[in-house]
């Protein structure tokens, strides 16, 4: 086996969700060892953190412009970076990581404004270095046979899509001490959208993703319904892709009874797709005329596409961790053929363009919202 790539981490550090799970795909496969991090915006947090992760504590940096540093100046330094801060500090360790030579591996959605994406994708144009957005979704084995499916006619022309993502975490005003809800439900450190931010975006990016096309006008009823709450937490959102096809997207997280709902229908002219974040390892198909078949992962019906993202037999459930892994696995991939002079790989994973579509959805909505769900252009 390949030695494993030396990964770092801003970010991630005590009682952060998302690091663990970030740290848990990385090592899946065993593609990469964490060796170096800046897990905390306070040096005493950031050492802590590293040395309940066993880092060599003078890899346990106080901020990430120092690790950036040190970091490419040493022989064994890392070759690869994770980036799982809340959303306003994705951009700048991207760029302070990306102009050094290191592959950045950043958390969704891409930046908290419009300004810090397009300031980050002028650094990746200029990078000699990768960079992979988590839209772990997309790596599901069902939905890469979904998106298998798509392409290769199983519809027939896609007509309509309805995607919705529901919770239901933050139905009431967030205690003080819930970190997660604290800072996506700050306009400066989430930025302008809530829960279009948060799991609008992978709505958006899911159908995209399966279906091939692109939103080329939305009209969004945006609403805040918790007082006081600057920031949205339901969207109901129509939508025109470029391919001709129409949906509704739904997002929201004040849906009392729903847990992590990410639900997606694709309806063409000769059939239809149904499939469900919580039970992920099935997917329903309805050709039309006909009665409706349950495709299980692994199952008989599984093509090439899912199955290559599959780790174990059919009837052991596979979701949230292993989609992940998918992603940071592809990700090893890249990495090691660009580091070897050679082209990466990249069709399946989700990069700056996926990433800068997703900021000018949220954007698109809240142009849409402000003037009274009128039809917007992203």
């Amino acid at each position: 086996m390949a030695e494993r790539i030396r990964l770092g981490m801003v970010g991630g550090g005590k009682d952060a969700f998302i690091g663990g799970v970030h740290r848990i795909a990385a090592r899946l496969d065993g593609e990469f060892d964490l060796v170096a991090g800046a897990l905390s915006s306070t040096p005493e947090r950031a050492r802590d953190s590293g040395a309940a992760l066993g880092l060599d504590p003078a890899r346990c940096y106080a901020d990430f412009e120092q690790m950036a540093q040190a970091e490419s100046t040493r022989p064994d330094g890392i070759r690869a970076v994770a980036i799982v801060t809340p959303n306003h500090m994705h951009a700048a360790p991207a760029m302070a990581f990306l102009k050094r030579g290191i592959h950045v591996i950043c958390d969704k959605p891409l930046t908290a404004t419009m300004d810090q994406a397009q300031a980050l994708a002028a650094a990746v144009a200029e990078a000699q270095a990768l960079f992979i957005l988590t839209h772990n979704y997309t790596a599901y084995p069902m939905i890469r046979q979904a998106r298998d499916m798509v392409a290769r006619g199983d519809l027939g022309q896609i007509r309509v899509v309805q995607v919705e993502y529901a919770q239901d975490w933050l139905t009431e005003a967030a205690d003080s001490g819930n970190k997660q809800a604290e800072w996506r439900t700050d306009p400066e450190r989430s930025g302008a959208g809530g829960a279009i931010g948060d799991i609008g975006t992978h709505a958006h990016n899911l159908a995209c993703f399966v279906t091939g096309q692109k939103v080329e006008s939305l009209a969004a009823d945006l609403q805040s319904f918790v007082p006081g709450r600057r920031v949205d937490d339901n969207a109901n959102i129509l939508l025109r892709f470029d391919g001709g096809a129409r949906g509704m997207l739904w997002c929201s997280q004040v849906a009392p009874g729903c847990e992590n709902g990410l639900r997606l229908r694709i309806f063409g002219d000769k059939g239809g797709l149904e499939w469900g974040q919580e039970d992920p390892n099935y997917l329903w198909f309805t050709p039309f005329g006909d009665a409706k078949r349950l495709l299980t992962r692994r199952g008989a019906g599984a093509t090439d596409a899912a199955n290559a993202v599959s780790r174990t037999p059919g009837g052991h459930p596979e979701g949230y961790l292993e989609g992940f892994a998918n992603i940071y696995t592809a990700a090893a991939a890249a990495i090691r053929a660009a580091d070897a002079g050679q082209t990466p790989d990249l069709s399946l994973l989700p990069g700056i363009e996926a990433g800068l579509d997703g900021m000018r959805f949220i954007r698109a909505c809240i142009r849409s919202a402000q003037s009274n769900a009128s039809w917007v252009a992203p």
